[in-house]
């Protein structure tokens, strides 16, 4: 029976200032074994070691946008893996003055990666497809922060059904039928008969999906491009005592994220980004629950099974 991974692994959940208990953005998707890092704030890779994820396994590396606390950590963590022997290519999925960046830091310390970066510039006009292989498909969409940014949303593709492998010997079936019949063909039987794919399979759970949602204002605009995911994590840096401020800054409320949540009909809520200001993170809870009940903390080493 398959049990194809979906985890997320919290690195960072804090705002632009890190506490000693919290760091700035960063987590790691396992979905399927493929590794995937959605922003690089200070320290990522210390918290990679820390929390035991598997450092050299991540092979895409996702920027919403070009504040520090996404992604200061990432010249750090491209080099370690460049000191560590790494060969096979990264791609990076970002604004293209990242690139910029990283050339300007590697040219001035006379850096050459043994391996090679691949960059891939986002786009925030619309819901864009940025990654597909076999099993997941990645696409960027735009949110309002004070600067260019994205949100991202990972979405499994349909499983493939599974076999009763007491029923192949039942109706005659052959191993080589099992790749038809997962992907929901009917067969011929060693007898010419036609066995209907029904008879002999189980219907996969269904595909999970996650959304990214990280700096932005209250924005009801990104709720087409979210609806119904498994889990979507939305920044929450302050709390309605500060409502004022999140929107001069051009972040949101933990009673905003549950109201875009709640329109979405999305199945779970994850707060972060939360500001340093703020010590008793439970008060983000009782904040959004009232809207929206199924509601978690993104706090920092965290593991959560989609």
């Amino acid at each position: 029976m398959s049990s194809q991974t979906f985890e997320l692994l919290i690195l960072g959940s804090s705002s632009a200032s890190p506490t000693s208990e919290r760091n700035p953005s960063a987590q790691l998707l396992n979905i399927a074994e493929r590794y995937f890092l959605i922003d690089c704030g200070e320290a990522t890779q210390i918290q990679l070691r820390k929390f035991k994820a598997k450092f050299q396994a991540i092979d895409h590396i996702f920027i919403t946008h070009l504040h520090g606390d996404h992604f200061f950590g990432l010249p750090g963590l491209l080099s370690s893996m460049h000191l560590l022997g790494r060969k096979q290519e990264i791609t990076v999925y970002c604004p293209a003055e990242l690139k910029e960046v990283m050339d300007l830091m590697n040219k001035v310390s006379d850096t050459h990666f043994n391996f090679t970066v691949k960059w891939v510039f986002t786009n925030n006009d619309k819901l864009n497809l940025i990654f597909e292989d076999d099993k997941v498909e990645v696409y960027s969409f735009p949110l309002k922060h004070r600067i260019y940014c994205t949100g991202f949303l990972f979405k499994e593709k349909p499983l493939p059904r599974k076999i009763d492998k007491f029923k192949l010997d039942k109706h005659n079936l052959s191993t080589a039928d099992i790749p038809k019949l997962k992907n929901g063909n009917d067969v011929i039987n060693k007898d010419g008969v036609l066995i209907k794919n029904s008879e002999v399979t189980i219907a996969a759970r269904e595909a999970k999906s996650y959304a990214y949602c990280s700096d932005t204002i209250y924005y009801p605009e990104i709720i087409e491009s979210i609806k119904g995911v498994d889990m979507l994590y939305h920044e929450s840096t302050f709390l309605n005592d500060k409502k004022d401020r999140a929107e001069k800054t051009y972040h949101s409320t933990a009673e905003q994220a549950a109201q875009i949540a709640k329109a979405a009909n999305v199945k779970q809520l994850l707060l972060g980004h939360f500001s340093a200001r703020y010590g008793d993170l439970e008060q983000f809870i009782a904040e959004a629950s009232p809207i929206f009940e199924n509601c978690l903390l993104a706090t920092d080493g965290k593991r959560i099974t989609i």
